[in-house]
């Protein structure tokens, strides 16, 4: 696939089916993503995979710490965020909606128990950076994360990226033996999407260009 198409065509799925994924594919996925550029190249991404009954078994830990400890997806920001941004989240929130009734679910539960559950995909991918370096390095985190939802996309699957688990940390750490001097950035469930789940005719909308752009000339 043309990586164009790649990244026109790609969004975020949330339900998926329960088909296993090939490990020769996962090793595919993995092996372009670590392609991404870094500082010095210091390469400092590290992936823990999880499939089959761990994968489950980290689900149910972290339904049951989001259950415990009622912490929301949230954009995580340290100062109150302009009209700007606050207008994007509710028309996503607001174009979500009509699908979720359908469902029979409200907002938040759908969001938060899905993230917890990775939206049902058989594949989890945590992606970690050792605490040795600076928050500068997370740069190389977010490039390999883009380059490994395109390849992703690229060999016919379909991703989300899953933000929540961090408020959890210690719960991935345990489930999935972590070292404490990692970090854990952010999770991607992977997998099949359930085309016929009306969630998965949901698309986030993007604003006009001039919204992220300043020419100087």
């Amino acid at each position: 696939m043309d990586v164009i198409d790649a990244i026109n065509e790609r969004r975020s799925i949330r339900r998926f089916k329960p088909d296993p994924v090939p490990r020769e594919k996962i090793e595919e996925i993995v092996s372009l993503a670590i392609r991404a550029p870094s500082a010095i190249n210091l390469q400092p991404c590290e992936f823990t995979v999880v499939i089959g009954e761990e994968k489950a078994r980290l689900s149910r830990r972290l339904l049951k710490a989001y259950k415990e400890r009622n912490i929301s997806c949230s954009p995580g920001n340290v100062k109150p965020l302009s009209k700007r941004f606050t207008s994007r989240g509710v028309e996503s929130f607001e174009g979500m909606k009509p699908y979720l009734d359908e469902m029979g679910y409200g907002f938040n539960q759908y969001i938060n128990e899905g993230s917890c559950n990775f939206y049902g995909a058989p594949l989890a991918i945590i992606i970690c950076l050792d605490n040795a370096f600076s928050k500068a390095r997370l740069v190389d985190i977010g490039a390999a994360l883009g380059y490994l939802l395109l390849a992703v996309h690229s060999l016919g699957l379909w991703t989300c990226p899953i933000g929540l688990i961090t408020a959890y940390e210690d719960d991935v750490k345990d489930v999935l033996s972590i070292a404490e001097n990692k970090e854990v950035v952010i999770g991607v469930a992977l997998g099949y999407p359930d085309w016929e789940s009306p969630i998965n005719r949901f698309a986030s909308p993007r604003d006009r260009l001039d919204a992220f752009v300043r020419w100087i000339e």
